[in-house]
């Protein structure tokens, strides 16, 4: 590198002796295992926001089925007797 400066050449210089004083034994995940994780936290933080705006534009004003309520009128039946579970049964 016939052109580097003087300052790159400093600077060169003090990353090769630290480097040299980190342990080689040692594994970090470096400079791609940043990267990775930072992508992935976008990624959740892009989901969520999206999420959020499905779920704003959710109605959740329910409407009464017009066909379980004529059900329910054309056959009353006494409440104590679904509780008990003898509704409806043949009597012989």
């Amino acid at each position: 590198m016939p052109d580097m400066s003087a300052s790159a050449s400093l600077a060169m210089t003090h990353l090769v002796t630290f480097a040299k004083e980190v342990d080689e034994d040692k594994v970090t995940p470096g400079v791609l295992g940043f990267i990775v994780f930072a992508a992935m936290a976008l990624a959740v933080w892009a989901l969520m926001k999206s999420m959020s705006r499905h779920m704003n534009r959710v109605d959740f004003t329910q409407v009464p089925d017009p066909k379980a309520e004529q059900a329910e009128q054309a056959e009353p039946e006494p409440a104590d007797a679904e509780a008990s579970g003898q509704g409806k049964q043949k009597q012989g």
